[in-house]
């Protein structure tokens, strides 16, 4: 998958999901956005939303949260007015992102929100794991011609195919999976990272994951599965609060997830039994046949005076067998590799 000039198939994408952790600052939302430039992110991701296009204003039993989650006791329009980014600093954030360097897109949670972005020529789009079953939403933002990456947190198998199917139909075959837990924090055990390979198979996308357990360790392991877009959302500091913050990242932890990530990419390599030269020098500390007791000439061969030892100079050690019990040629000295030519 291409985004504007960032090719997954040769490097891990790594998108810092600023969410809500600006805490309705402006200066907030910037200062993060140039620590996520520091830590080595290739992406900040936005939403795109207001309380009124995601939910609306209705404190009935439906409204409520209390699903057991850290925003249980407040509505989702209260939730919303606290958690969402105002628009008319998204395009301003942009810029700031792209002049340092950084991809900068957004998750569009109604058409308006894509129209939107579409003015602010925004280079992907996001679709979170809740909107997965809002097939007239990811037509149309589908229909833009630009990558689709899609978390399936909420989903099932038919709601992810039901999710492409929607891009297919829009001639949009650009299209990313990313495994998602939707519990906030995640418990490390729900994670369930064998999934990623499984989607990569099953629905042939490109695969990743947005994470949204504590720490680094998941989306390290994710890319030695496949993974190759991991999205992680960030927070100059956790103490700042808000919606999103036991569950983000602070610049330390995130830069040390990109330095992991990027070492996991170098170890991965290749699937390859070719031998470099270091390697090669490091065979002679292979164990090899060599006398370890002086033999004279027409003296029997036992496990008693020629073993296998390091280092790798004399016969393999497979033929110890058929050496065995033959006489020697020649005398041998004690710590000569055995050759063909000094045996019987």
């Amino acid at each position: 998958m291409i985004i504007e000039n960032f090719d997954t198939d040769k490097k891990v994408f790594i998108i810092a999901e600023l969410s809500a952790n600006h805490n309705q600052n402006f200066q907030t939302a910037v200062d993060s956005i140039k620590a996520i430039k520091e830590c080595g992110a290739d992406a900040v991701k936005l939403q795109t939303y207001t309380p009124d296009t995601i939910t609306i204003d209705c404190d009935n039993e439906y409204f409520q949260i209390k699903q057991g989650t850290i925003w249980d006791g407040t509505t989702l329009y209260q939730l919303y007015q606290k958690a969402y980014t105002p628009w008319e600093w998204q395009p301003d954030l942009k810029k700031l992102a792209e002049e340092l360097g950084l991809i900068c897109f957004s998750s569009p949670f109604d058409k308006t929100a894509v129209d939107f972005l579409e003015k602010m020529n925004v280079p992907a789009y996001k679709i979170a794991s809740f909107e997965i079953t809002d097939i007239p939403l990811i037509e149309y933002a589908a229909s833009k011609g630009k990558p689709m990456i899609i978390s399936t947190g909420i989903a099932n198998e038919d709601d992810i195919q039901e999710a492409i199917d929607a891009c297919i139909r829009m001639n949009n075959n650009q299209i990313a999976l990313l495994k998602c837990t939707s519990s906030y924090p995640a418990p490390i055990e729900d994670a369930n990272l064998k999934t990623i390979p499984f989607i990569k198979e099953k629905f042939k996308t490109v695969v990743g994951l947005s994470d949204h357990t504590i720490g680094t360790v998941v989306p390290v392991a994710a890319v030695a599965l496949g993974a190759r877009i991991i999205e992680k959302h960030f927070i100059l500091d956790r103490k700042m609060g808000g919606p999103d913050s036991s569950f983000s990242l602070e610049p330390s932890e995130f830069k040390k997830m990109v330095e992991d990530i990027r070492s996991a990419e170098k170890a991965l390599g290749k699937a390859t039994f070719e031998i470099k030269e270091k390697i090669k020098k490091s065979r002679n500390f292979a164990r090899s046949l060599f006398a370890v007791k002086d033999i004279k000439e027409g003296e029997l061969l036992t496990e008693e005076n020629i073993r296998s030892i390091r280092p790798s100079y004399g016969l393999h050690p497979k033929f110890l067998n058929q050496i065995v019990g033959r006489k020697a040629k020649t005398d041998i000295k004690k710590g000569t590799p055995l050759k063909w030519e000094f045996i019987e």
